[in-house]
């Protein structure tokens, strides 16, 4: 995609926002490389791993990234037979850390939800345990080895330390007899050795090695003769340090080098999901999500918003093209968001197809196109001798010799700088030409010959941005549909113009002016009311068909596990009986035997008389269980929800949760289940007048413990949801009408799951973030269903 469209589009804004989010300068270089993928395979992949990335952000929360640097240089150093220095080994230890512990991350149980491409990516990672162990175990900071590095190393720094205890002592010892000849009391070290701070006139005194004297000359730093053997050998002890702690680092980095490759391919990997992660984390912060890519060069962003507005500023807006037109013809007053319209336009075009999620409502769709030309703003060109006119032409010719029916052209003012009536025709012969040839065309303009031309040609639309006539100021809202119509006498007017003047004003206009202004209104006031209805009901039937789909899903489930359940317990049920059948069969076994041993013969007859009789009460209940009746007890007249019930099919009770759907189907728990079962099939209980009392104190008791609030800050997103979800049922059963969600402001990731889970929940009748007063946009009302 051309570079000078990126560039007025503000597409490198947008990255400078991603690279924020960004952990190593390698990733922070994926984004600078940004740019529109090639082919819809690419873009979809890429849409997917961005999108996955979010859903882990708010499910899982931060993958383990902390601490990771770009560590190619010192692989390559490695690989070259260098030795590393403590710095470059110890984020060399992160980046296996790191790899480690993202393997581990994308584990998960068979019921856990899946992440296919980043769980692919991950796969790629190998762990290398024991060069990660060995680099902890070695190396304790960027200057510092541990003493655990090996053996000699510890043995070597134990004998300093004994011999730096000995020098003190023989120094302590030293300063006592020599106290008159020293300027201090404290003795100092020079290069590593202990030295005394001698008078100059006493340095014939203190016999020893002279190391450096004062500024002033008036002291000598004497090394006692007594002192030299020691500090010798110290010195030699270093040297002997530094030489293993050559050796450590040398091993370390073959270590390194035997495993070169794998840290490279590491390295590259959590590279890769550095840049895809910070691509997550800035769609959770636009609220962004997941469009639709379509190949026919039609395009319908909901609720579009400008990413670099911020987000209480930003006027979302509907834009589509491709579909009835493929030409829109934007009008209005200056300042009104006609550039802001068709900018967000373009960049979320380019935003979508470089893989990135975009602001705007579930089910946008955006088009796949190959090339996106913007020709927008006043370039004047001192430089070049080009007006105005002339730079706008001159880009404009550009866009003409590449443009073709995979590319979206956007103008900004089209044919303006030079005569309106030459500047309209031009533009027209533009824009059939670019039509000719397939291209979707977005364009503003001022020339009331261009609204005409839109309102007289196929496939061409007119479009403007609302101006407020009563606030004069624009709403900067998109009515597609509508030209925009002259303000000019309104506002003279509301400003205080003599209407004498504005009316000889209107006497200059032409009359098919002032009829083409009236129409304008007339369309204005009536809008586009049946198409945007017919679009919102287009959007409400798929939405509708997709529950649908889900809940019948859900239902065959439902009644899987059910009978399930029902064939356990009857299998359940057939092996008791059998197992008594058979303990039966073991006590007449027993008794015969006994008999053998004297029981009389009429003892006998007995136990065969009750096994007979145990025998037919267990083949009863066998067939009982076999053919369970659903049809016992008394039907129940009348349900309301909280009422208990029984329900044979399951041999307990139930409470009724719901009233009875179309299809003559109830919501019943039973226990802490719960499910759907017809109406019919539920029977009046028989209870006691003690089980009665108490179920009524119990229901006050709950009824009573449901506050009006429920607090989720500190929460991860699961645990909010699962308990929200509690919480509502709870309320619901309560008969609140309005309860309160405590989310938090902080990243608005767990508000956007919190909302996500309201759109679905079936006691949920409507809910809007909080106003001042109520907490503001760190909690969501909700209203509960009746």
């Amino acid at each position: 995609m051309n570079e000078r469209s990126l560039k007025v589009l503000e597409f490198d804004k947008v990255k400078e926002l991603i690279k924020k989010y960004t952990r190593t300068s390698g990733g922070k270089e994926k984004v600078d490389s940004l740019v529109p993928y090639e082919t819809l395979y690419e873009i979809n992949n890429k849409l997917e791993e961005t999108n996955e990335a979010l859903e882990v952000l708010i499910t899982k929360g931060n993958p383990p990234l902390e601490g990771l640097y770009d560590i190619n240089e010192a692989i390559e150093r490695a690989k070259k037979g260098g030795t590393l220095l403590p710095e470059s080994l110890l984020k060399i230890g992160n980046m296996l850390r790191s790899a480690r512990l993202m393997k581990e991350f994308f584990k998960r149980e068979e019921e856990e939800r899946a992440f296919p491409r980043l769980e692919d990516l991950a796969y790629i990672l190998e762990p290398v345990k024991n060069l990660e162990s060995d680099i902890e175990r070695c190396i304790v900071s960027e200057e510092e080895i541990s003493d655990k590095a090996s053996q000699t190393l510890y043995g070597i720094r134990r004998s300093i330390k004994e011999k730096n205890s000995s020098v003190r002592e023989k120094v302590n010892s030293i300063m006592k007899s020599n106290s008159k000849y020293l300027q201090d009391t404290l003795y100092t070290m020079r290069g590593d050795r202990y030295v005394l701070p001698v008078k100059a006139e006493y340095k014939g005194a203190v016999p020893g090695l002279v190391h450096d004297q004062s500024s002033t000359g008036a002291t000598l730093y004497i090394e006692p003769m007594s002192l030299v053997n020691l500090n010798n050998e110290i010195r030699e002890l270093k040297l002997k340090e530094k030489a293993e702690i050559e050796r450590i680092l040398s091993e370390l980095s073959l270590k390194v080098k035997e495993n070169a490759s794998v840290c490279k391919s590491n390295i590259d990997t959590l590279i890769e999901f550095d840049f895809i992660f910070a691509k997550g984390r800035y769609a959770s912060q636009l609220n962004a999500i997941k469009p639709v890519i379509r190949e026919d060069g039609i395009f319908n962003i909901l609720a579009a918003r400008h990413p670099l507005i911020e987000a209480d500023k930003v006027v979302p807006s509907d834009v589509h093209l491709g579909d009835e037109f493929q030409v829109l013809m934007i009008t209005g007053p200056n300042t009104g968001g006609k550039t802001v319209t068709i900018k967000t336009v373009g960049l979320l075009h380019v935003m979508a197809l470089s893989g990135l999620l975009i602001p705007a409502k579930d089910n946008s769709e955006v088009a796949f196109f190959k090339e996106v030309f913007a020709e927008i703003g006043d370039e004047q060109s001192i430089e070049q001798s080009l007006s105005t006119f002339s730079s706008h032409m001159t880009n404009i010719i550009r866009v003409m010799e590449k443009a073709d029916k995979d590319s979206l052209v956007i103008f900004d003012e089209i044919g303006s700088g030079t005569d309106p009536s030459e500047g309209s025709a031009l533009a027209m012969s533009i824009i059939e030409t670019l039509r000719s040839r397939g291209s979707k065309i977005i364009a503003t303009t001022h020339y009331s010959d261009l609204k005409a031309y839109a309102l007289r040609t196929e496939g061409v639309e007119n479009a403007s941005v609302e101006f407020d006539i009563k606030t004069l100021r624009p709403t900067y809202r998109l009515l597609i549909g509508v030209p925009g119509k002259s303000n000019a006498f309104e506002i003279s007017r509301r400003l205080g113009l003599n209407d004498d003047i504005i009316s000889k004003a209107k006497e200059y206009m032409s009359e098919e002016n002032l009829q083409f202004e009236g129409l304008i209104r007339e369309l204005q006031e009536k809008s586009i009311i049946a198409k945007k209805e017919a679009r919102d009901a287009q959007l409400i039937r798929k939405e509708a068909e997709e529950l649908k789909k889900k809940y019948e899903e859900k239902l065959e489930r439902l009644e899987e596990t059910r009978d399930k359940a029902y064939m356990d317990a009857r299998r359940e049920a057939k092996e008791i009986i059998s197992n008594a059948k058979d303990e039966a069969d073991e006590i007449l076994k027993a008794m015969r035997e006994l008999e053998k041993l004297g029981i009389s013969g009429g003892g006998r007859a007995r136990l065969e008389e009750e096994r007979k009789k145990l025998k037919e009460s267990l083949e009863a209940k066998e067939k009982h269980i076999g053919h369970m009746k659903e049809n016992e007890g008394e039907p129940i007249d009348k349900i309301t929800p909280g009422m208990e019930a029984f329900l044979p099919s399951l041999n307990q009770k139930v409470i009724v949760v719901s009233m009875p759907d179309n299809k003559g189907e109830v919501q019943v728990e039973a226990g802490i289940m719960k499910i759907n079962v017809k109406a019919k099939d539920l029977r009046k209980t028989k209870e006691t007048k003690v089980e009665k009392v108490r179920r009524k104190r119990e229901v006050k008791l709950n009824l009573a413990k449901v506050e009006s609030r429920v607090d989720l800050r500190g929460l991860d997103a699961e645990e909010a949801c699962y308990k929200a979800d509690k919480y509502l049922d709870d309320a619901y059963r309560a008969n609140l009408g309005e309860v309160t969600i405590v989310h938090g402001k902080g990243t608005g990731i767990l508000r956007k799951a919190i909302n996500d889970m309201l759109k679905r929940h079936p006691h949920v009748k409507s809910y809007r973030l909080g106003v001042y007063g109520e907490g503001g946009d760190g909690v969501t009302m909700v209203e509960l269903k009746a």
